[in-house]
């Protein structure tokens, strides 16, 4: 258990912890001439009958260390306040209370501390004050108690609250995730290397484990641990934890940053997080208000958009509320944050992370709020399933998993029947049942349009139809529908076309043996393709016959009509497109009439009728003067692909 100090300066709070422990959490030349705490300081208490002892956060009180005070208490499990007998409630008193509960401290004591210094008419005057203070607060219902550090009195009573507390603690939130160490000081020494302190947020780190700083991309192996202020094997949730990593310098490590699992390693600049503004506050807290975030020991500039009515939340109210930040952070689901003022001067709010991968369109959306409101439950699984019963787009498990700090590759939610799922190496999404369906009646619907406006027309390939039917719709998910509707003879592929299955066409007899016969001519006509008229000439047929045979075979993808009349075979086809997307990543993605014509030695308007004929069915796309290959389109490179 991790019990961090808190309170005005000079209340106390270095030489409680002293008393209690034995050990001077001021180790600063600075702050032992100033008599101040200046910097976080840790120490530790032994607990009979338990192999970890109690660690102990000591936090500066000086109202100019408040973002300090932060960076130690955003991993605490135990809240000690203090309150000086002789000065009573203070400034950073209300403070450091206000922080404690933004930050959900509820497990807690408040210590009367210098009660050697007054009468009992000042303490029982002070315990009033303070017990009036806590009210509405996450301690109102922690104990007072009278302390002197000086003489030993209540001294005994406050190391059994505390040491009964350390022994009631159960599993700490966050025990069975990934690994994830919040970064509150970075030091190197001699023969060493350098060393990270923090607290474990989650999950458990062993010595050799392969950890990811974030925000950033470094990666490093750890060599050592320490927790608990000893050598151990490994170090887990809830615990004080110094690592050995020197593959890491000194200047690549700041104050704020992670160590994480590289499985759950993301970083962040907006944040969809669910707020309270501090019941003390004079004003509401409005979008656009510029302010200072605490996440973990990190202490960044943002700003904020409140995503409920009125883009406002009233002081002692709560609401949805989107953070954007000037600098990346790293986020799970859960964590807290704490929102200081522009300034620096005072605390406004407090809250927790709903989704670090908040969206930066449609965030107010209905859809939008009903999704926040289906990630504030706290059961990862059940939250998956509660966002997939409304998510219309699908969600994305296996970022889910990572916001969440849980394992992507181990995190399998038991879907509902009728789900649709999409599985690969590194990728995981599902689309709810009834979304399910009603993408499935989307797609059919948008196909039977399709064949009334273009009767003629096979049909379109999978990305142009993905574009007309469901745009937002992952790839993944896509390609897993298709598969679904194939299997159902819902709809049928022709070559690199889908069309409703009634749509398909077969040929007659006598279309069949015309096929054959013109089939050499067509392969003969290469990049130049054939026409209606040549083709009934050379084979000797009717060229109604000839039209309406070539009209059904490009009805099923078998041929190609470029321009009315005029055919192409599918290797011939195959071969232009191979050499549209050599010319494209050769150029930037461009391809123009003129380079195109020169690499098929064709004149400029059968050129041009070829591009043209790509940008219709959706290879391509006309900007200005040039054609663009578009990146969703799989044509004619993945023909056999759904």
């Amino acid at each position: 258990m991790i019990v961090g100090t808190a309170g005005h300066i000079d209340h106390g709070k270095t030489t409680l912890v002293r008393a209690l422990t034995g050990v001077d959490t001021d180790r600063l030349p600075q702050e032992k001439q100033r008599g101040i705490s200046i910097e976080l300081g840790y120490a530790f208490l032994p607990v009979p009958g338990s192999e970890a002892p109690l660690g102990f956060i000591d936090v500066p009180g000086h109202e100019r260390l408040v973002h300090t005070m932060l960076a130690g208490a955003s991993g605490i499990d135990f809240a000690l306040l203090l309150v000086a007998a002789d000065d009573g409630p203070m400034p950073q008193t209300r403070e450091h209370l206000a922080i404690l509960s933004l930050l959900g401290i509820a497990q807690g004591a408040v210590v009367i501390t210098k009660i050697d210094r007054v009468d009992a008419a000042r303490l029982h005057a002070v315990q009033t004050q303070v017990q009036a203070l806590l009210q509405g607060t996450t301690l109102q219902h922690a104990p007072l108690l009278p302390v002197s550090a000086i003489d030993g009195q209540g001294l005994a009573d406050l190391r059994g609250l505390l040491l009964d507390a350390a022994r009631r603690q159960g599993a700490r939130e966050g025990e069975g995730g990934a690994a994830r160490m919040a970064v509150d000081r970075v030091f190197t020494l001699a023969g060493i290397g350098t060393v990270l302190t923090g607290t474990v947020h989650a999950g458990r780190i062993d010595e050799g484990d392969e950890m990811q700083l974030v925000p950033g991309r470094a990666v490093a192996r750890v060599r050592s641990v320490h927790a608990q202020n000893r050598a151990v094997p490994h170090a887990r949730s809830g615990q004080r934890a110094a690592l050995n990593v020197p593959t890491l310098s000194r200047q690549q490590v700041q104050r704020g940053q992670w160590l994480v699992a590289p499985t759950v390693a993301l970083q962040t600049t907006r944040l969809d997080v669910q707020l309270s503004l501090w019941h003390g506050e004079a004003r509401a807290l409005r979008s656009g208000t510029q302010v200072h975030v605490h996440l973990g020991a990190a202490d960044v500039l943002g700003s904020v958009a409140v995503l409920g009515e009125g883009d406002v939340i009233a002081p002692g109210g709560s609401g949805l509320a989107q953070l954007v930040l000037q600098q990346p952070v790293g986020a799970w689901w859960g964590d807290r944050v704490v929102l200081r003022d522009a300034a620096a001067s005072s605390t406004l709010a407090g809250g927790a992370v709903l989704d670090p991968f908040a969206p930066r369109r449609y965030r107010r959306t209905p859809q939008r709020l009903a999704e926040l409101q289906a990630l504030r439950q706290a059961d990862p699984e059940q939250r998956a399933l509660a966002l997939l019963s409304i998510a219309t787009q699908g969600v994305d498990l296996w970022q889910f998993a990572q916001a969440a700090g849980v394992d992507p590759q181990r995190f399998a939610p038991t879907l509902p029947e009728g789900a649709l799922q999409a599985r690969a190496p590194g990728q995981h999404a599902a689309l709810g049942p009834a979304q399910a369906l009603a993408a499935r009646a989307q797609v059919l619907a948008t196909l039977g349009r399709f064949h009334q406006q273009h009767p003629d027309d096979p049909g379109p390939d999978a990305a142009r139809l993905r574009r007309l039917a469901l745009p937002r719709l992952a790839e993944s998910l896509w390609r897993a529908l298709l598969e679904r509707l194939l299997a159902e003879a819902a709809l049928s592929r022709s070559g690199a076309f889908l069309h409703l299955t009634e749509h398909g066409v077969r040929l007659s007899a006598t279309e069949q043996r015309l096929a054959q016969k013109i089939a050499p001519w067509l392969a003969l006509a290469a990049f130049e393709g054939a026409w209606v008229r040549d083709l009934a000439r050379d084979c000797g047929e009717s060229e109604a016959l000839v039209r309406m045979t070539l009209a059904r075979l490009a009805q099923r993808g078998e041929l190609h009509q470029v321009v009315k009349d005029l055919y192409y075979d599918e290797a011939t086809i195959l071969r232009l497109a191979g050499i549209v997307r050599e010319l494209s990543a050769a150029q930037r993605d461009e391809v123009s009439a003129g380079c195109f014509r020169d690499a098929t030695h064709l004149g400029r308007k059968r050129a041009i009728q070829i591009l043209e004929y790509f940008d219709r069915i959706g290879m391509l796309r006309r900007v200005g003067d040039v054609h663009r290959l578009r990146p969703d389109s799989a044509f004619f490179v993945l023909a056999a692909a759904p």
